[in-house]
Order: C-alpha cells, then sequence, then structure tokens
C-alpha cells in the first residue's frame, strides 16, 4: 500500500527556502534537520528567488492570475445561462385538429 505524499505548509516551505539561501548549513545538513530531500530544498530556493520580488509589488496581480479570473467568470456566465434556460417555462400551444 503506497502513502500518501507528505504536503508541507507555506510557512515551513518558506522557513527551509530562507535557511537554504543563507547558505550557512549545507544542503545535506538543511535536508536532514528538516527532514526534505534536498532535491525538493533546492527546488523551494530557486522558486523563493524567482518570485521573491514579485512580494513586494503594489497593485499588481499575479501574471496568470487574471487568465484564470476571466476563465472562472466565462464559466459562471455560462452557467447562469443554462441555468436560465432550464427555469423557462416552455408552455406550448394547444394543438388543434
Amino acid at each position: 500500500m503506497k502513502g500518501r505524499r507528505k504536503q508541507f505548509g507555506l510557512e515551513f516551505v518558506v522557513k527551509v527556502a530562507l535557511a537554504a539561501l543563507r547558505g550557512d548549513k549545507t544542503m545535506a545538513a538543511l535536508a536532514w534537520e528538516f527532514g526534505v530531500h534536498p532535491t525538493t530544498i533546492d527546488a523551494w530556493r530557486r522558486q523563493l528567488m524567482e518570485n521573491a520580488a514579485t512580494a513586494f509589488e503594489r497593485g499588481k496581480t499575479q501574471p496568470g492570475a487574471s487568465v484564470e479570473v476571466q476563465a472562472l467568470y466565462r464559466k459562471i456566465g455560462q452557467t447562469q445561462g443554462e441555468s436560465a434556460l432550464l427555469n423557462m417555462d416552455f408552455a406550448l400551444p394547444p394543438v388543434q385538429a
């Protein structure tokens, strides 16, 4: 039976990434201290380096956020249209023979 993949909280990830950025310990030492694979620590460190500037931007959103929001608004509009269509009263005129 396979176990579930371990999920780490955001605060823990940031703590480990900052420790890796400090550079006072080796990756192996950090991996042993935090119980995380060195490759994972290095990936978190690179993510922090690449995205650190966006933490201090004001009034700007994430680059992919606007695309996601537009897709969600489109889905909401589609759902509302379908709901309105299903709630319409389709009364057919009586058939005359």
